[in-house]
């Protein structure tokens, strides 16, 4: 359980660290100061007794120094909470971003700004509020009393953080004449123009003082856990209710403030507790000092970087290039072996007979005659063959979800198999994040088309994620915990790497968010049937191994006492899903949680050896697929709302059930 790893205790606390580290947060803040400043240091000095008179005096006035106040107040509230998050769950994984509370924050702002646009103006901090809670409360119900300190807590976090921000990313390209704004908003910038946001911020993280005050003793009760903090007289759930609503609320609104920041929250405590932090008082008071420190530290790069790149790099996006390698090395510390054991999220079920597989594959085809022929026109819903014109955008989208679907659905049954972890897929492992980081990467800074970088782009950037992932993967056994948050990471990194884009706002920011959604609108007749040709060809691969698949997934023992070479065989199988995972994002743009839902539908539906589940899950993934684009094309027409979204809504939403499903049968059990 993750509840009970601790980092290696150091000897003797060491008592010089405050003042150390204030003195580390003065020495950065006057460096920060510097940057980009023509001003001499004897007239910065006088700026602090007198007005302003020049362009460059107002620009050090109402810009630097709020931006350097804001860096310190945010920093100071992520690390904050995230020391109050982790110390409550006993969970040193846990904070704002990995609970899905500031996907979902995120989430309740741009609803607010949207729709009501006055409350998000005046008062953002509650739709904020309401957002974080909302997800906080679907990840408590989905870990239940005893898994707040386990691997449900995490998957839970990581799965709502991809549902809430595909659901933000609709609303936002719904609504693209109105959100433009959001764009840098997202991105976490601590830009400032004024001190109105300083004003606005410090009155509302008063609760830091009071808890500084308050918190210490039931949080060190907890650390007897809930029946001995409870015998000593701690009122349990009160105290638990009320420091998870004021961790909330210092991150909703940090973020109402400056945007998304993550990775804070997470790391100060870690570092805390690495520097010598023990009692419960201390490393609340030491992670709010080390937040104002790492953010400082990160806007300073993010500054400096703007200064090269004569692009603005928003500081949310300078904090996850920092913040997602440190998540992996405290990942790898801190997973032992004995938290490695495969999650059963599937019950037995009866093999599918004959006529269920006929049923499938007939509504597989009566989905793709309704998807050509079924459509809301201008005189309302039309049943007709469409016209040659008609014709030429229609069949490439479906031929191209059909294969599309299919492709992920045997990536994912093949990931599962090897690794023997239900929780891979090639999203959740982050291969899907690795190719779509090489084709914005190539898109960004060597100027080509995303539709024009091509499969082998994407194959070097999944690839180069099998190989993270087998380093780091073989001390754990591919646990499903340190896999799942391998993805967290590397979809942090995508995500810092998109806003950086969205935020030069350029007039492709909208054609990168589009491509990233999924969309297969933009799909040419030449494109689908190159799909479609790579993935029947490695697909009828897989079908060609499924015995050695076979003998991998009963074991490494039973594969080599079969004469299976395994390091050659796993490396072959690995490669082919990269190769898969490619050759889809490069066509259609990464689409979420379809490689795990379809295996897991074909196990229910009784596919258990290997042939039975490569072929089920292909044809369900086909189906899936097929039923999102035309759901997409037809919902709010004459709009269109990208497949890739809806898929990652309706498998998001599936997956959370799952999980749901899998803590019911263990509180039965």
């Amino acid at each position: 359980m993750l509840a009970t790893l601790t980092l290696p205790a150091r000897p003797q606390a060491w008592p010089r660290r405050y003042p150390l580290t204030v003195f580390a947060i003065v020495l950065l803040a006057l460096l920060q100061l510097q940057i980009g400043n023509p001003l001499p240091a004897a007239t910065q000095w006088a700026l602090l007794s007198r007005a302003p008179v020049d362009f460059t005096e107002l620009q050090f006035v109402f810009a630097a120094l709020p931006r350097l106040t804001m860096a310190l107040l945010v920093g100071a509230a992520l690390g904050f909470s995230g020391s109050l998050l982790q110390q409550l769950t006993q969970n040193r994984l846990v904070s704002p971003m990995t609970l899905g509370a500031s996907a979902g924050a995120w989430l309740g702002l741009v609803c607010a700004t949207l729709w009501l646009p006055e409350l998000a103006a005046n008062h953002g901090e509650w739709p904020a509020l309401a957002g974080a809670m909302l997800a906080l409360l679907l990840v408590l119900l989905i870990a239940g009393p005893h898994g707040i300190g386990g691997l449900p807590l995490v998957l839970g976090g990581m799965a709502l953080n991809l549902l809430l921000g595909a659901l933000a990313s609709a609303i936002v390209m719904l609504h693209d004449q109105y959100s433009r704004n959001l764009f840098i908003w997202g991105a976490g910038d601590l830009t400032q123009h004024d001190w109105q946001w300083v004003q606005w911020l410090w009155p509302r993280l008063a609760p830091m003082l009071l808890l500084l005050w308050l918190a210490p003793r039931p949080l060190t009760l907890l650390r007897l856990g809930a029946s001995g903090a409870q015998g000593r007289g701690l009122s349990l759930w009160p105290a638990l209710l009320l420091m998870l609503l004021a961790a909330l609320w210092l991150s909703s609104v940090a973020i109402t403030a400056v945007g998304l920041i993550g990775f804070i929250g997470l790391l100060t405590p870690n570092f805390a507790r690495l520097l010598g932090a023990r009692g419960a008082r201390d490393e609340l008071a030491y992670s709010a000092l080390l937040g104002a420190l790492l953010l400082l530290a990160t806007d300073a790069v993010a500054l400096l970087a703007s200064g090269w790149s004569a692009d603005l790099v928003p500081s949310g996006a300078a904090a996850a290039l920092i913040g997602a390698p440190a998540l992996l090395w405290f990942t790898r510390r801190q997973l032992p072996g004995g938290s490695q054991q495969s999650l059963a999220l599937t019950p037995a079920a009866r093999p599918l007979r004959p006529w269920g597989w006929a049923l499938l594959l007939s509504g597989l085809l009566a989905l793709a005659v309704l998807s050509l022929t079924l459509a809301p026109g201008a005189h309302g819903w039309q049943l007709a063959w469409p016209d040659a014109l008609i014709w030429s955008f229609r069949w490439p989208r479906t031929l191209t979800a059909v294969a599309a679907g299919a492709g992920l659905a045997v990536a994912g049954v093949v990931l599962q198999r090897l690794l023997r972890n239900p929780l891979a897929s090639p999203d959740i492992l982050g291969l899907s994040a690795g190719a779509t980081l090489a084709l914005l990467a190539a898109s960004l800074w060597l100027g080509r088309p995303l539709q024009q970088g091509g499969p082998l782009m994407a194959f070097g950037g999944s690839l180069a994620v099998l190989g993270l992932l087998l380093w780091l993967g073989r001390r754990q056994q591919y646990a499903p915990g340190m896999m799942a948050l391998v993805g967290i990471s590397l979809a942090a990194l995508l995500e810092a790497v998109l806003q950086f884009a969205l935020a030069r706002g350029t007039a492709d920011s909208f054609a990168i968010l589009g491509w990233l959604a999924g969309s297969t609108y933009r799909v040419s007749g030449e494109q689908a049937l190159l799909l479609s040709g790579g993935v029947l060809l490695l697909g009828a691969l897989a079908l060609c191994g499924q015995r050695a698949l076979t003998l991998l997934s009963i074991g490494d023992g039973v594969a080599q006492g079969r004469g299976l070479h395994l390091a050659r065989s796993r490396l072959t199988w690995l490669t082919l899903v990269a190769l898969l995972t490619a050759l889809v994002t490069s066509v259609l743009g990464p689409v979420g949680f379809l490689g795990l839902l379809a295996p897991h539908i074909a196990a229910m539906l009784g596919a258990r050896r290997v042939l039975q589940q490569l072929l089920l899950a292909a044809l369900l993934g086909s189906v899936l697929l097929l039923v999102a684009d035309w759901l997409g094309r037809v919902l709010i027409f004459p709009l269109q709302v990208p497949v890739g979204i809806l898929a990652s809504v309706l498998c998001g939403a599936y997956f959370i059930l799952l999980l749901l499903a899998q803590r019911l049968r263990r509180g039965r059990a």
